[in-house]
């Protein structure tokens, strides 16, 4: 299920062949077709691929769509991307298309921040971040999770995403527990959290390891910059876990 992938204009090349890189796919030129607009073109291979990225401004893929979204169970998922390379939002088919998860996909694949505003997921607050050792497996993380949760009397079913560091990104725990869940993972950059080193408790393992002071806490904080850190780093049986919460103004009393 590789996606298409649209360039809207040729300087996002370089931001399109990292994409096909990270995530496979067929990069889509336009304007090697002079004799049809873009927008015909876009129409013509609609079906073409289950998933698109359209690599421009979200009013453009907004025209690009109008007229083709039949139906939400069979519709192609739509990410737009702007050429900075800075939102992947998911446009269309979040759930049902996995628009969602691409967004996270495309997002992760180069360091931007994915925009998903489907209710389900964006009413809910909490955002994990998480380290752990290599090989812990998804029950030790669901434990730690739990165990973490517990220190503030929260919920599981409120968790919007899990964050972590891209040393963690292919971890086998990490991914299984997140899958076990449908737990977005949001991969963030050693240099991304280097940068923001809100750490209560360095860690000279994670130190030694990772080259940060700490990964839970940052990456929880990164991933929800709206948020307050509601659970501090708590370590359980080698995974660690930080929780926070995210507060919008207009819905305090």
């Amino acid at each position: 299920m590789d996606p298409g992938i649209w360039l809207v204009r040729e300087d996002g090349e370089p931001l399109a062949h990292r994409l096909q890189k990270a995530l496979g796919g067929t990069i889509h030129r336009p304007w090697l077709d002079a004799a049809m607009s873009q927008k015909e073109q876009f129409a013509a291979g609609w079906r073409l691929h289950a998933r698109w990225i359209v690599i421009g401004a979200t009013g453009i893929a907004v025209r690009f769509l109008a007229g083709l979204p039949a139906d939400k169970h069979s519709d192609p998922a739509v990410v737009v991307l702007d050429e900075a390379g800075r939102h992947a939002i998911a446009l269309l088919g979040g759930h049902e298309g996995g628009g969602n998860a691409l967004a996270y996909a495309v997002a992760n694949a180069v360091g931007a921040a994915p925009v998903v505003t489907t209710a389900t997921e964006a009413l809910k607050p909490l955002t994990l971040g998480i380290g752990c050792r290599k090989g812990v497996p998804p029950e030790r993380i669901e434990a730690a999770v739990l165990h973490a949760l517990a220190q503030a009397d929260l919920q599981l079913d409120a968790v919007r995403e899990v964050a972590t560091v891209d040393l963690k990104g292919e971890e086998p725990g990490l991914l299984g527990f997140c899958a076990r869940h449908a737990l977005p993972l949001r991969v963030l950059s050693r240099a991304t959290l280097a940068a923001r080193p809100w750490v209560s408790r360095p860690s000279d393992w994670v130190r030694q390891n990772v080259g940060l002071d700490g990964v839970c806490e940052p990456a929880a904080l990164v991933a929800s910059p709206r948020g307050t850190l509601v659970v501090p780093k708590t370590s359980l049986d080698g995974v660690a876990v930080a929780v926070v919460m995210d507060h919008n103004e207009w819905n305090i009393a």
